[in-house]
């Protein structure tokens, strides 16, 4: 299973998110629950970088267990945190879609 922890400050914005695990839906390489969370963890983080150069900090493993954490250095603007929105928004649309046993996400005050 792929679990995503996003962390919100007491104010509501977002500080964190952090990604591990695979979805195992099916075989690596087919793996298409895996390869969706992916695609819209890894753009979100590309947009946060070379769209909006927002300030952020990411550690990035995808052997064992996949990995990747992000960090805002500073309180994200509002285009920042409409693209954590929408990557979440992404989240519910696989869950609808494949089911609650490859995909969970929580979103906590940090």
């Amino acid at each position: 299973m792929i679990n995503v922890r996003i962390e919100k400050d007491k104010e509501g914005f977002y500080r964190s998110f952090i990604c591990t695990g695979h979805a195992e839906y099916a075989e690596e390489g087919a793996d298409i629950v895996c390869s969706g969370v992916s695609a819209l963890v890894i753009n979100t983080v590309n947009c946060l970088e070379d769209l909006l150069h927002a300030k952020i900090t990411t550690e990035f493993d995808s052997k064992e267990g996949g990995y990747l954490f992000c960090r805002f250095e500073e309180k994200p603007d509002e285009k920042a945190s409409f693209l954590v929105d929408c990557m979440i928004h992404g989240f519910d649309w696989i869950i609808v879609q494949y089911g609650g046993k490859y995909l969970r996400y929580t979103i906590k005050e940090a």
